[in-house]
Parts: C-alpha cells; sequence; structure tokens
C-alpha cells in the first residue's frame, strides 16, 4: 500500500495528476468573489464560510477522474486487481493520494484565503478543522465516483452529477460549522455530524469502490 501510494503520490507531481492544480482553482475562485459581491469588509465575512467551502468543494472535483484514468490507459488498473493488495485497501490508497495532492493543500491554504475574504479571526480555527474533517470524505466519495465512470466516454461530466449531490451534506456542515465559529456560536453539532459522515465514508465507501472496479473490469 505504501508503494502504490508513493507511486501516485509521483504521478500527480510528474504526470498533472492534480498537484497543485486544485489550490490554483481554489486561489482562483477566492479572488474573484469579490469582484462580484463588492469590496464590502461586512458582506465578504458574512459569505466567507460558505465560499470557501464551495470553492474547496469545487476544487477537490477537478482532479477525479484522473484517480483511475492513468493506469486504466496504461493497463495498470488490471494488474492492481490481481495484486496481493485486496482492491479496497487499493480504493483507500487512491483516495489517500487524492487527499495528500488536493485536500491537504487546501486545507492549509484556507487561513490565508479567509484573510482575503475578511473571515474573522475567531472562525479560523473552526474553518481549518471543518476542512480537516470534512476534505477526506470528499476524496473518498470522489473516488468512488472515479470507479463507477473509469473507462466510460465523457465519464468526467458524469462523475460531477454523480458526485455533486454526495457532496452536498459535507459542504452544508462543513460551512454550518466555520459560519457558527465566525458568529461565536457553538460549532460541535455540525462538527460532529461532519466526522459522522467522514467516518461512514471511511467504513463503507472502499468496499463499495472495490466492488464498482470489480464490475468495470469484468
Amino acid at each position: 500500500m505504501k508503494a502504490l501510494l508513493g507511486r501516485d503520490l509521483r504521478l500527480a507531481v510528474r504526470a498533472g495528476g492534480g498537484f497543485g492544480l486544485g489550490l490554483a482553482f481554489f486561489l482562483i475562485v477566492v479572488v474573484l468573489v469579490p469582484f462580484g459581491v463588492g469590496p464590502e469588509a461586512a458582506i465578504l465575512a458574512r459569505i466567507a464560510p460558505g465560499i470557501l467551502w464551495v470553492a474547496a468543494l469545487l476544487a477537490a472535483l477537478l482532479s477525479l477522474d484522473r484517480i483511475f484514468a492513468l493506469d486504466h490507459e496504461d493497463g495498470s488498473l488490471p494488474l492492481l486487481a490481481t495484486a496481493p493488495l485486496p482492491m479496497e485497501m487499493l480504493a483507500l490508497a487512491k483516495a489517500l493520494a487524492h487527499w495528500i495532492t488536493t485536500g491537504l493543500p487546501l486545507v492549509v491554504a484556507a487561513p490565508v484565503l479567509g484573510v482575503l475574504l475578511h473571515l474573522p479571526g475567531q472562525a479560523m480555527p473552526w474553518l481549518l478543522l471543518s476542512l480537516a474533517i470534512g476534505t477526506p470524505a470528499l476524496s473518498l466519495i470522489g473516488t468512488f465516483g472515479a470507479a463507477l465512470t473509469v473507462g466510460l466516454r465523457r465519464g468526467g461530466l458524469l462523475l460531477s452529477l454523480i458526485v455533486l449531490p454526495l457532496y452536498v451534506p459535507v459542504l452544508i456542515f462543513g460551512a454550518e460549522a466555520a459560519r457558527r465559529g465566525a458568529e461565536g456560536l457553538p460549532a460541535t453539532t455540525p462538527l460532529l455530524l461532519l466526522a459522522g459522515i467522514g467516518l461512514g465514508c471511511v467504513a463503507l465507501l472502499p468496499f463499495a469502490t472495490a466492488a464498482a472496479l470489480r464490475v468495470t473490469l469484468r
């Protein structure tokens, strides 16, 4: 599993697998928002948690179609399926590699971009915590969607249609936790619900992803 994870990380850097792409998109969205809604600090501060979470969600969506695409194109996916490593661990390693190259940079960059949107300082820890808990769920859901659409023509469009509705609960509770933190309200409940979604994804989606890959490879 370590070898597979290292291989995917190297591919992400060398073959344009999404490393830095999501972060650049995240930055562009945050920079463009003030041009659309105006430079008023009060307005930007109020909408900052939602904007940052929507931008993070869309940035994570950009590289989903490449999670299994390179393996399918070079013929290594069937070889991975016959390797001693269980398919469930393969799915988990793919999701972890996607989170390291896409989700983790978003978590690190979020406080800096939050300053651009006048996000209150008291909301920064809650924003970081919600993104750290929620972005792994985005990667796991996206890996499942990528397994369903691998090898399909125009699979990227279908992947978006499958994944975006599944992202909605993560978006709701993540943005709500950051919003409550910005307003000085308790944010424990949305964070616990977000953590529950993440744990559910870890428990279920590797098996669902492995089943989807087995069907694809038949």
